[in-house]
């Protein structure tokens, strides 16, 4: 049997250990049901009603009850957690926290980290506003992978969706498997969540593994859910539209190396 991935879905509101307790119940299902690699949506701790909420929350590097909870989950249950986000604390902008996309590994030691480098300032049609540029500093514009005994990991955040080109170079960087945490909107994920998804896992021939918000948060703001696992052939292997959960999928590994030679389109590239 091949080993499973899963994705989380939350609720999350802005009472930060109530979000704790939540993360580790479904991580804890998670690998309850043999997931050796675990993704939890954007701001899986923390959805304050307001952006700037957050920086009352942000965190030094390794540093405070999120990190801690991190490790200790991820030592406890022997997974592999890619962290959603957290605000991480910048000394050289205190108004500004970083979406930062930590990696933990099974003995719970920080294997990497992902900074969101897109940043979701958009009027969306309806009259919905978002500017996270308020709260949020960018990450420097680069690619990170992790590399597991299950392949490389590479890492984005939400917005980053519809930019194609940072998944090509993840891919071209090692990625086996793509992980997109996101607090996407109910309007935008209607309307893009699915096919957005299905096709960076087409054209990078990756598995991805979106892990979303779902329902009503603090302030009022709606996300979609639907968090998902797409095989590289686009295939929707699993799927939660609503409420809190476990998604679980088993990709075949094997089967996705021979999908890349038999079909290479990534060695097809004429255009860098």
């Amino acid at each position: 049997m091949n080993p499973a991935i899963a994705a989380i879905q939350m609720n999350s509101s802005d009472r930060l250990p109530d979000n704790l307790e939540a993360a580790g119940q479904l991580l804890r299902e998670a690998a309850r049901q043999g997931a050796w690699l675990a993704v939890l949506p954007e701001n899986f701790a923390f959805m304050g009603a307001r952006e700037r909420d957050k920086l009352a929350h942000a965190e030094a590097p390794g540093q405070g009850p999120i990190h801690s909870f991190l490790s200790a989950i991820s030592r406890e249950l022997g997974l592999w957690v890619v962290a959603g986000t957290i605000p991480q604390a910048v000394p050289q902008d205190p108004n500004r926290v970083l979406a930062a996309n930590p990696v933990y590994a099974a003995d719970g030691s920080l294997s990497t980290r992902y900074d969101k480098i897109h940043l979701f300032d958009v009027e969306v049609p309806g009259g919905e506003s978002y500017r996270e540029s308020n709260s949020i500093r960018p990450g420097e514009p680069d690619t990170v992978v992790a590399q597991t005994a299950g392949g490389g990991v590479g890492l984005s955040v939400c917005y980053d969706l519809r930019f194609p080109e940072l998944y090509r170079r993840l891919a071209a960087d090692g990625a086996e498997i793509l992980c997109v945490p996101s607090a996407f909107t109910a309007k935008t994920g209607e309307a893009h969540w699915e096919t957005l998804l299905r096709a960076r896992a087409i054209e990078n021939q990756c598995v991805v593994v979106a892990s979303n918000q779902w329902g009503e948060h603090a302030g009022g703001r709606r996300t979609w859910g639907h968090s998902m696992i797409v095989g590289p052939w686009g295939e929707v292997l699993a799927c939660q539209a609503e409420g809190a959960g476990v998604v679980l999928a088993r990709p075949d590994r094997e089967a996705q190396a021979k999908l890349r030679q038999d079909f290479p389109v990534l060695s097809h590239r004429r255009l860098a």
